[in-house]
């Protein structure tokens, strides 16, 4: 699940809460779902190991040449860098309670409705006119600034940033592809704290095997998903992953209710 619902704009955290609850199993935590990641950052790294490795030489071509913004790629690459840091700031500052009280059913729930909401709404007054190579300083600070909205359960990282990018005049595919790549440091980064937290500590949602075949599923998902998602841009809208998280989200509001 986390694999496939990682990439898709339908936030892999709200499955990974709502399942649970349904089926009556504990809640596996933030920190779980984070090491889970793990999986579907490698899938992204793998699959765009040319885009990687060239804005990884680019930056040290830049460095070694003292022009370390002299390239496009070097240019993207730090762009990346830059934008990663909210996430970043906001992660470590809200970090208790991102593992708490905002994994509540009902913040879940909520965020799958505005944020579905939110991308319906952008689908449509979006001018989707820009590639990627367009992207400067000012819109990876606004995506990056939109994916420090993803620590909310339910949003969906790659929503808030393909929603963002869209806002922005990106075309879908670009908007996409800008989400995935901005992923890497900070999915890296969080699942590898989280990573180290459990092998000291443990984990209450399952145990480390458990834990291993859940990241090593999420990869060959995550893969697979990336594929469909750049293709399925290239021709059709976000329109059916709003309905989606707008429907599910009424689903479970009406559970609660009840």
């Amino acid at each position: 699940m986390q694999g496939i619902t990682e990439f898709l704009p339908i936030s892999s955290t709200a499955h990974l809460r709502i399942i649970p609850a349904v089926f009556g199993w504990n809640d596996p935590g933030a920190a779980y779902s984070a090491v889970i990641q793990i999986g579907t950052v490698l899938a992204v790294i793998i699959y765009f190991r040319r885009d990687c490795a060239s804005l990884l030489r680019a930056v040290f071509a830049g460095l070694a040449a003292k022009a370390p913004f002299g390239t496009p790629e070097a240019r993207m690459a730090w762009y990346i860098a830059a934008g990663t840091l909210p996430i970043g700031i906001c992660g470590v500052a809200f970090k208790r309670l991102v593992e708490g009280e905002a994994r509540a059913l009902w913040v879940v729930t909520l965020a799958l409705l505005v944020f579905g909401i939110v991308l319906l709404v952008v689908e449509v007054v979006a001018t989707r006119s820009k590639d990627i190579g367009s992207i400067g300083w000012k819109e990876s600070q606004i995506i990056g600034a939109a994916q420090a909205l993803a620590l909310v359960p339910g949003a969906s990282r790659s929503g808030v940033t393909i929603t963002a990018g869209l806002l922005l005049g990106l075309n879908r595919e670009a908007a996409a592809r800008f989400s995935f790549l901005l992923s890497i440091p900070a999915v890296t980064a969080a699942g590898l704290f989280e990573l180290r937290h459990i092998l000291k500590h443990g984990t209450e949602g399952a145990g480390l095997g458990a834990l291993a075949l859940a990241t090593a599923v999420s990869f060959v998902a995550g893969y697979a998903c990336i594929e469909f998602l750049l293709m399925f841009l290239k021709t059709r809208s976000t329109v059916p992953f709003s309905i989606y998280r707008i429907v599910l989200a009424a689903v479970v509001f009406a559970a609660l209710v009840r």
